[in-house]
């Protein structure tokens, strides 16, 4: 770890014991057996680094749960929310409030053609929640589809959209939900040995799916665009176009969920416009406005809009479209245009990001894949590149988990925080970070993969 310090921030060791001794005695946090963990007190951040209280310096390469888009303490972010507090701090969701009408403009005249409403939630599970909600009241059907390897958020729904193993003790919730395989050419379910085969075969599964499932029980089916947590798993091309004519074939809704995609992430407002395809609803979060006041909602097509101008929507949120985060929102919408930064993050993404880590798999056994796009990849662990066996198993907890547990000890070490799950590193640092900065972070990875490639075959 770095001993850099924030100018005005000096080690406090007593405020480090302090916060540690609250956090363990009174906060319960999420997804972990409470007795077994041992949170990091932080004391402070900026651009795309924060401190411990003992002055220990991490180069945030997660960008916390890849929602800080603008990274810590942006002062444009911080100085709109300061302002918007000084002069109306909350208005309840049923007034007008100019920023939440800005910001619903500024999102619907990005998001393209054929969008004109935003309904703002305040985050992103309870944005997905929200679009099957309308998808189900414009079809009248109640079944929705969604991916094995998916995150959708933790609330009823949302959580039995989710693919991953977070759902399992969940369950049952919202019985309305099937599941099918998307594509993943690395692994494939299929048995596929090119990308245009990967995409082909996914679609007539999905079709397959759909037939079975019954198509006329289908109210929506709901993809990340590119899969976040589950394996940064880009669509290969003409996946989502294939998507998009089943929905239409079959009359579904096609919802994108962008909640960690959006905003950036990979160069494009939304993820699917690099991808030249249009869903009827999009879900968002995090980016929009990098999680400095919570906010998400749902873009919402014309059509899917028109049902509602004379039939109720049955739902809503005292802090829909909270002043603050909108304030926020709007000043995230100034800084992207002010500085740039969709060009910024494809060109560092092509340019930094891609040669060096396919340059680490070249030279590290562990690494059987790499692949991402903008400031959004993921480097998958092997014990044996012929085999493709997992450097951990799926799930894997405790020993199991071990090497690459110490993949990421190392990266904390030398001062990254980085983003690990089940057999992956992910690579999510904020848009705004500096060149030298990204060049350092993956140095550090580069050197951590040594704690993987003891556990490789060579």
């Amino acid at each position: 770890m770095t001993d850099t310090v924030l100018p005005g921030i000096q080690p406090d060791l007593e405020a480090d014991a302090r916060v540690r001794a609250d956090d363990r005695a009174h906060v319960f946090h999420s997804w972990s057996a409470q007795a077994l963990i041992d949170p990091l007190p932080v004391a402070a951040g900026e651009g795309s680094t924060f401190w411990d209280y003992a002055g220990n310096a991490y180069l945030d390469f997660s960008s916390q749960l890849v929602n800080l888009n603008l990274g810590h303490q942006h002062p444009h972010l911080v100085h709109a929310i300061q302002d918007q507090a000084g002069r109306l701090a909350t208005i309840q969701p049923s007034m007008a409030n100019d920023v939440r009408g800005e910001l619903a403009r500024r999102i619907a005249e990005v998001a393209g053609d054929g969008f004109e409403k935003v309904f703002f939630t305040n985050g992103g599970a309870d944005a997905n929640e929200n679009a099957v909600r309308m998808a189900r009241l414009v079809t009248g059907r109640r079944k929705v589809l969604s991916m094995y390897r998916s995150y959708h958020g933790s609330t009823s729904t949302a959580i039995s959209l989710t693919g991953d193993p977070r759902r399992w003790p969940n369950e049952p919730a919202d019985g309305s939900v099937a599941k099918f395989f998307g594509p993943y050419p690395y692994r494939s379910a299929f048995h596929s040995s090119t990308p245009e085969q990967e995409a082909q075969r996914a679609l007539e599964h999905l079709e397959q799916t759909i037939v079975l499932e019954g198509a006329s029980t289908i109210a929506a089916i709901v993809i990340e665009t590119i899969v976040g947590t589950n394996g940064v798993l880009v669509p290969p091309a003409g996946y989502l176009a294939g998507v998009r004519a089943l929905c239409d074939r079959f009359g579904i809704v096609y919802i994108a969920d962008e909640v960690m995609v959006g905003f950036g992430r990979v160069g494009e407002w939304f993820a699917v416009q690099a991808f030249d395809v249009v869903p009827d609803l999009i879900t968002f979060a995090k980016g929009v406005n990098s999680g400095y006041v919570p906010l998400g909602g749902v873009v919402i097509s014309d059509r899917i809009a028109a049902h509602f101008d004379t039939v109720a929507f049955p739902g809503g949120l005292t802090y829909s479209g909270h002043p603050l985060a909108c304030a926020a929102g709007v000043a995230t919408f100034e800084v992207f245009e002010r500085d740039g930064i969709l060009a910024r993050v494809r060109d560092l993404g092509s340019r930094v990001v891609e040669p060096r880590l396919r340059d680490m798999a070249s030279r590290h056994p562990s690494v059987g894949d790499v692949r991402g796009m903008g400031l959004f990849w993921a480097i998958e662990l092997v014990k044996d590149r012929q085999t493709r066996e997992q450097l951990v198993p799926f799930n894997a907890s405790g020993p199991d988990a071990a090497p690459v547990a110490a993949v990421a000890a190392a990266c904390k070490r030398d001062g990254v925080w980085p983003f690990t799950h089940f057999n992956r590193v992910h690579v999510a640092p904020p848009l705004v970070i500096l060149e030298d900065e990204l060049v350092r972070g993956l140095d550090v990875i580069d050197r951590a993969l040594a704690a993987a490639d003891e556990h490789a075959a060579r």
